[in-house]
């Protein structure tokens, strides 16, 4: 298999993600704090990860090795939010995901995008592994992003 794999339609989200603004999320300017987008993320992720059925087990874990989000508008509470992760890049070890934070009711309403790379790694040694193939199956079934950087 070759180090980047493709196929559904550009930008379709591959997972989407229903996240509640909480108001435990707000900062001193009562909008959404920068960090908590980070953590919405990581939500979304992990719903992804569990509806690939990968198990995260002793052999094989992810780790984040970078991030980049796009603060767009900031968020108001109350709101609902999806974050979309679309597949921009299939590798043998890791992903890379691009990520849009938008209004549940309005996803026109962009608040957040960027990209994270993810690395699978063996724990106990800390050396890259291969995707497990529930990720790169699940992966596989989004095009890489028009125009995205590999």
């Amino acid at each position: 298999m070759s180090a980047q794999s493709s196929a559904a339609p550009a930008g379709t989200p591959m997972f989407v993600a229903g996240i509640a603004v909480r108001w435990r999320d707000l900062d001193a300017f009562n909008h959404v704090n920068n960090s908590t987008y980070l953590t919405y993320l990581e939500e979304a992720r992990l719903q992804w990860m569990q509806a690939t059925g990968d198990t995260m087990d002793t052999a094989a874990t992810p780790v984040l090795a970078a991030s980049e989000l796009n603060y767009r508008r900031p968020i108001a509470w109350p709101a609902q939010l999806q974050v979309q992760l679309l597949c921009e890049r299939i590798g043998n070890s890791s992903i890379t995901i691009a990520h849009r934070i938008v209004d549940a009711s309005d996803p026109q309403t962009l608040y957040c995008d960027g990209r994270v790379v993810m690395v699978w790694i063996a724990p106990a040694t800390g050396k890259p592994v291969p995707l497990p193939p529930s990720v790169r199956q699940a992966a596989q079934h989004a095009v890489p992003l028009a125009g995205a950087a590999g």
